[in-house]
């Protein structure tokens, strides 16, 4: 058995932003285990640009983004195994395999589980019809037609409006390919705005919300599909049906993170994002095991992802350092009318970063409202906002200082709040 001072799952932007950070705090004996055959996850496929904003001040590429953070690992001399899929993760003892060396076993005195996510299957959407040939999950035609050189089709329809189906749309038009339409379940779409404009408003591609398949023709490959209008109980309505001949059905409709070594290490995984609940350290329930990137939580901008693996990185070397925070005082966040969930769920008021920044979505489209916290009964922040919508994550940051100034808290509260409602403490404004 190999030993290990820091073991991280995942090559992607997450992994790699977390070894680089882990190794400028000082730790040395760091691995990255990664199941493709090269570093850099997903943004190996992602063509386009519009990453690196907030990161490198410029737009770059997916690869230009992967191959800034793969040139300082190298720079480092950080160790990483390729082709490598992690089996199983207790104790933090870590079993893996690889393609040419076989199965082995590596001890590490803490572990970052950086995994990323993985995109719904047909199998979890309950679309009736037949299974022909001609259906694909979004990020596999990406993969197809970006690394593989492969066209899935030529005439498409897509179900679901997220980012990497929006993407797609604009991807498989450039290439000759018809997009008929984009339908969508819900009643607003769980892209980027400026995805929705640049990839379907630009080549003139309908958008339809609350709309839904409700038939797949073709036995051999896909000759039509079926979309129906839903009601409020997202149910097809009766007389709704538009057919759309066609040969490729694309399926963009959520991310899920890949949580199964997570389940399997023990790690207490939160029932809205399906990641592991952590603090502002980026700890999991699990002593000495961190979590960072998508596999915590589906994040819009993979420049996020990289501040907060950034984070975990840090927080993985202090504790190899130094052991573990788990005896300190917590507090938890809790998220109140119309907040999903929140990045962290509980924060530690003395230790690690000044500053806490704390990310989480909203659960409907809202209008003139402001992201309102609250220590206990006490407003202490109010950030007002024009519109807020479930496909982009928000954030808010404050000094921890503040924790303090304001003695024994129970509790940190987040809401949405009207901009009528200043004087209403503790009550939430309306849906937009």
């Amino acid at each position: 058995m190999q030993n290990y001072d820091l073991i991280i799952i995942g090559g992607g932007p997450a992994g790699l932003a977390a070894a680089i950070a882990a190794k400028d705090a000082g730790i040395d004996s760091i691995l990255i285990l990664e199941r493709d055959r090269e570093l850099g996850g997903i943004l190996n496929q992602c063509i386009h640009n519009g990453f690196g904003l907030h990161t490198f001040r410029e737009e770059l590429t997916g690869p230009e983004y992967a191959a800034r953070f793969i040139t300082q690992v190298l720079e480092r001399q950080i160790e990483y195994r390729q082709n490598t899929m992690v089996l199983s993760v207790a104790s933090k003892k870590v079993v893996a395999m690889n393609r040419k060396d076989g199965l082995f076993e590596l001890h590490a005195k803490a572990i970052i589980l950086a995994m990323g996510c993985r995109e719904r299957p047909r199998g979890a959407l309950d679309i009736p019809g037949y299974r022909p040939a001609g259906i694909f999950s979004a990020g596999t035609a990406q993969r197809l037609v970006n690394m593989e050189g492969y066209m899935p089709g030529r005439e498409v329809v897509i179900l679901g409006s997220g980012d990497i189906g929006l993407i797609m749309a604009r991807r498989m038009t450039l290439e000759g390919a018809k997009v008929k339409v984009v339908a969508e379940l819900m009643p607003y779409s769980g892209g980027l705005k400026r995805n929705i404009v640049q990839c379907l408003e630009d080549f003139d591609i309908p958008l339809k919300l609350s709309h839904t398949v409700i038939d797949i023709e073709g036995k051999e490959r896909v000759e039509a599909v079926t979309i129906a209008k839903v009601g409020s109980d997202l149910r097809p309505i009766a007389g709704t049906g538009e057919r759309y001949t066609c040969d490729t059905l694309l399926l963009s409709c959520g991310l899920i993170p890949e949580n199964e070594l997570s389940k399997q290490a023990g790690v207490v995984l939160n029932p809205v994002t399906s990641g592991p609940i952590v603090g502002d350290n980026f700890e999991t329930s699990v002593d000495g095991i961190f979590a960072c990137g998508n596999v915590l939580h589906v994040h819009d901008l993979v420049d996020y992802v990289s501040k907060e693996a950034e984070a975990a990185g840090k927080a993985a070397a202090h504790y190899i350092q130094h052991g573990t925070s788990k005896a300190v005082r917590t507090i938890p966040i809790v998220p109140t009318n119309g907040i999903r969930y929140t990045v962290p769920a509980f924060v530690r008021p003395t230790e690690m970063e000044d500053t806490l920044t704390v990310r989480f979505r909203v659960d409907a489209v809202y209008k003139n409202c402001s992201v309102v916290t609250y220590f206990d009964d006490t407003m202490i922040h109010r950030k007002k906002r024009t519109i807020m919508a479930p496909g982009e994550m928000e954030q808010i940051a404050f000094k921890k200082e503040l924790l303090q100034q304001h003695g024994k808290i129970q509790e940190i509260k987040l809401c949405i709040e009207q901009d009528s409602d200043l004087s209403d403490t503790g009550k939430g404004g309306s849906h937009a």
